[in-house]
């Protein structure tokens, strides 16, 4: 097992070595993503069991809701004809919220990980790119780097490119800079919790002073914006660029 330390917060690695494929390391960031697919995965299989035509329960009313939800978003965004992309994007959506919101019992976030957010926004590359070849042809999709001119062949090569890095590192930055905030506002909260009560006198000033008592509370407050309202808004992008990308894709 190896131990990186980061941030003030200890990674644990557990290489793995294979006959064929060697060593593989079996990251936190891994380990959590299996636990979010295994959350997701239960939580579809107990909403939609044992579902009714009439006299509906409550969870099918969620069940009902989140579908309508989610075709409403990419109809409404990409068209009838994109119907097929409903389980993808509403899958990309749950992974990214429930990814971003796992920080709130205390298990590091995979989108703080720039590996997650990278694989991601390959897979979306490779369907705009895949939409792109069907729409015009593989022939007319590498015509399209010459134009306005040949010239800019390079620069249009770069600016496609720059779709899936740039996806992924305004999600990653956006979740990891809420975590590291988060860190040092509770940094500087037990600092400050250890100077004010070790001013009190004697014993009860030093027994006090190693309780972080305003670390208590505030971080909660905090985390309405950095945990829940960033997470879910971050993911909301991430699905509406998406859509947004592959839809003008098919417009040639």
């Amino acid at each position: 097992m190896d131990i990186n330390i980061t941030g003030g917060r200890i990674f644990y690695t557990f290489p793995i070595d294979f006959p064929i494929l060697g060593k593989f390391q079996i990251t936190e960031t891994l380990v959590v993503s299996w636990l979010i697919m295994l959350l997701i995965t239960g939580l579809c299989i107990w909403l939609t069991h044992d579902l009714k035509v009439e006299k509906i329960s409550r969870r099918q009313a969620v069940a009902e809701m989140l579908v309508e939800t989610a075709d409403k978003f990419v109809i409404g965004n990409m068209g009838e004809k994109f119907r097929y992309m409903i389980p993808f994007v509403a899958a990309l959506f749950t992974t990214s919220v429930v990814s971003n919101l796992i920080s709130l019992i205390g298990l590091r976030s995979p989108t703080s990980d720039l590996s997650t957010e990278a694989a991601w926004a390959v897979v979306v590359f490779i369907m705009i790119t895949a939409q792109k070849i069907k729409t015009s042809g593989f022939g007319g999709y590498l015509k399209g780097f010459t134009t306005p001119i040949a010239v800019m062949t390079p620069f249009n090569i770069l600016s496609e490119l720059a779709t899936p890095v740039s996806m992924a590192c305004r999600h990653f930055g956006n979740i990891l800079s809420g975590v590291v905030i988060n860190g040092l506002i509770y940094a500087a909260l037990a600092v400050a919790s250890s100077a004010l009560l070790g001013l009190l006198p004697g014993v009860l000033g030093d027994v006090l002073a190693q309780i972080p008592i305003l670390d208590v509370g505030i971080p909660a407050i905090l985390s309405v914006y950095f945990d829940w309202f960033s997470g879910v808004m971050q993911a909301f992008i991430f699905c509406m660029l998406t859509t947004m990308y592959i839809a003008n894709a098919a417009e040639g």
